[in-house]
């Protein structure tokens, strides 16, 4: 049963019980003591390690200590409840810390519970029988031996990505067990993708010993730790790595650090130091330092904005302003109008996900083969490597068919449009779908910043029209903007964001407004980047400013992976329906009239691509900063840049605010988290500029509740 206790932060938390029961080994190899975590709640709710948690986890170890040495056990094992190990601490837990002591303890409590499986006086074992991830993982890491059930959902240490450093020993054993380079990619790579291990991938690089598959996992794992026990299985340890290769690697991840993130965040900066310090250090010297580090992280801005962030993206999944999903269509086929890359990569995402026929039409028969080739060549591609099953790689294939005549959309429950951004264009491909489809099939467009109330104006039926808008790629993107137009049916919303659902994306109400959000506001920082280098500032410094934003990839380099005229079209839209604040760029309509090269190949994994020396040329020659520049005003250095970006996107979002493109700023944050990359350390973009002092400068008030994302008490 669930039990909740209040803590001295005054949470309350869901405990984690630690359920202890004898396992007879086989062949009289004696007892072993297994302990389950549990939280007494069903498998949707993973169990989480808060203070009365450990507080209990420490108990139960503590009294199987003294049975080990009373020699009543020959081992102990842990595993969790149905598909969980632990999902690592109480996040929500964490934020409730109010001083640093209490930073401490937490840290320190952890050590406490997990150091006593390394000192049972028994073997440990760890049966991560389901999701082990942060604390979760580290029961594990703190155990002598480990086996994973082959359908475990993760395993990972995501805790850099969330403003923390992995403070209960992962930053110690890690690369004792993998090595210091794959050590890097677990603490450090790994967190900032947010892509953490399968079970296969832990077994390879050594973070488990065994795997076994899900339907006997706990009966073999008992039965390998008995040939553990028995000495008939030893598993593979490895050498620490010589200290000159450690210092390589830690100098050259402190590189990469510099390149990418530029000091903007220092929890990965913390991770590293505790790895540099891992090789020569004692196991009580090295849990003292994650301790230390834990606790200066806890009581930072960049771990509160992570939390908040955290809660915005898991609270996604339950979007505001969703109608009754009971009004949503069935969709039993699924037309897209266009057979480019963008559609093609839809239509495969509505194959796989929904499981219905997709039917892909264009204008000639080049451009439709054309998209089924993309569909046909993705799908060999994921089967090639082992992440799509060959039947079901058939299935997409065979599922996606492509047309060259309109009328064969008749039959489908919605359509998508996904052609070129012309407005004339959209409407008429509208007024031909209205004429064929059935009266309750849903007409979705796919438009990145045109008006839907616009295009659907001439239809009998307006109704049924509205926007599902997908980002660039279709796959790895996981927001989605669902755009309600001025007569948009809630029976077509509800479609929208049934659709969205089964495509396992985050959907977010917006109105029908200029560029919805994340084009509105992206385009923005582009457009503002752009104009400081027309005015005379260079286009490396101007490239570089926005480090501290944490944007994955630097302003021009993203220029080109949107698209010079992409950007150019949008950019040129939104001047013309919202003003002068979105700049005219000379220099860009010539990049993109000449076809100039924007970016040059990156110079090393995961390192950001340079710009091509040649683009300074198109700007004209970079000018010194503080001298009056091309347009009469200051050139601006790198600082300049930054701080006219973030007023410019503190103004833009007074004015949506006031537009209501969005129910609360909360939701602007969750568009710009998973549609543009906006820095999870910061955040969200309201708490950043609330908490740098922009939203009270520029518009006289705060966006978010005092103390939302910041240390309570700390910077305004």
């Amino acid at each position: 049963m669930a039990e909740t206790t209040q803590t001295s932060q005054g949470r309350t938390e869901r405990v984690t019980h630690s359920l202890v029961r004898d396992v007879a080994l086989p062949d009289g190899g004696g007892t072993l003591a297994l302990v389950t975590l549990d939280n007494g709640l069903d498998h949707t709710k993973p169990s989480t390690l808060g203070p009365e948690g450990l507080a209990e986890l420490t108990a139960a170890l503590r009294a199987l200590q003294q049975r080990a040495a009373a020699g009543e056990i020959v081992g102990v094992g842990v595993t969790g409840k149905p598909y969980f190990l632990a999902a690592g601490a109480d996040l929500l837990g964490v934020g409730a810390v109010t001083s640093r002591e209490q930073a401490l303890e937490l840290g320190r409590s952890g050590h406490t519970a997990y150091e006593l499986l390394h000192t049972m006086g028994v073997p440990t074992f760890a049966f991560v029988n389901g999701l082990a991830l942060g604390g979760g993982l580290e029961v594990a890491l703190n155990c002598d031996y480990r086996s994973v059930a082959s359908d475990a959902a993760a395993l990972g240490l995501p805790e850099t990505g969330l403003g923390l450093v992995p403070g209960w020993g992962g930053a110690y054993l890690v690369p004792r067990l993998v090595g210091i380079e794959k050590a890097v990619d677990v603490l450090l790579t790994r967190p900032a993708a947010n892509k953490p291990f399968k079970p296969a991938e832990a077994l390879e690089i050594g973070l488990v010993d065994e795997l076994f598959e899900a339907a006997d996992f706990l009966e073999r794992s008992v039965d390998w730790a008995a040939r553990v026990l028995r000495g008939e299985v030893t598993p593979a340890r490895r050498e620490l790595d010589p200290q000159p290769v450690w210092d390589a690697v830690v100098h050259a991840t402190r590189e990469r650090l510099d390149a990418v993130i530029h000091g903007s965040r220092p929890a990965p900066y913390r991770a590293l130091d505790l790895l540099a310090g891992a090789r020569t250090a004692s196991r009580e010297e090295a849990f003292a330092a994650e301790d230390e580090a834990l606790a200066d992280l806890i009581m930072s801005d960049e771990m509160r904005a992570s939390v908040y962030a955290f809660q915005l993206t898991s609270s996604g999944k339950k979007p505001k302003g969703a109608p009754d999903k009971r009004l949503a269509r069935p969709v039993t086929r699924v037309g897209i109008v266009g057979a480019g890359l963008m559609a093609a990569q839809i239509a495969l995402l509505v194959s796989q996900r929904l499981g219905v026929p997709v039917v892909m039409r264009d204008l000639d028969t080049e451009r439709v083969e054309k998209g089924l080739g993309f569909v046909r060549s993705t799908v060999d591609k994921l089967v090639a490597r082992g992440r799509m099953k060959p039947e079901v790689g058939d299935r997409i294939v065979a599922s996606v068919s492509g047309t060259t005549e309109i009328t064969d959309l008749a039959s489908c429950d919605v359509v998508i449009e996904a052609v070129t951004e012309v407005m004339g264009l959209k409407k008429k491909v509208f007024a031909e779908l209205e004429e064929i489809v059935g009266e309750d099939t849903v007409l979705a467009t796919n438009t990145s910043a045109l008006s839907i109330t616009e295009m659907a104006a001439d239809l009998r039926h307006p109704e049924r029209v509205v926007g599902i808008h997908f980002f660039n790629p279709v796959a790895q993107m996981p927001l989605v903007e669902v755009v309600n137009a001025e007569h948009t049916s809630d029976e077509a919303l509800a479609t929208a964001f049934a659709i969205t659902k089964s495509l396992r994306k985050t959907a977010v109400l917006v109105a029908d407004r200029p560029g919805f959000v994340v084009n509105r506001l992206l385009v923005l920082v582009m457009g503002k980047v752009v104009e400081a280098v027309e005015n005379g500032t260079s286009v490396e410094v101007a490239d570089t400013a926005l480090a501290p934003l944490g944007f994955p990839m630097p302003t021009f380099e993203l220029f080109d992976l949107v698209g010079p005229a992409v950007g150019l079209h949008v950019l040129t839209s939104l001047r013309e329906d919202l003003g002068d604040r979105f700049p005219r760029s000379a220099g860009l309509e010539k990049i993109v009239a000449d076809g100039t090269r924007v970016v040059l190949d990156a110079p090393g994994r995961g390192l950001p691509k340079p710009v091509d020396p040649a683009i300074q040329g198109v700007f004209g020659e970079a000018l010194p900063a503080g001298t009056e520049g091309r347009a009469g005003t200051p050139v601006l250095d790198a600082a300049g840049v930054l701080d006219s970006v973030l007023t410019a996107l503190t103004v833009e979002i007074g004015h949506m605010l006031d537009e209501q493109v969005v129910s609360d700023p909360s939701q602007i944050d969750l568009c710009m988290i998973l549609g543009a990359g906006w820095g999870f350390h910061t955040g969200g973009i309201t708490p950043y500029l609330d908490r740098t002092g922009y939203s009270e400068r520029v518009l006289g008030r705060r966006l978010l509740p005092d103390g939302v994302a910041n240390v309570p008490g700390g910077s305004a």
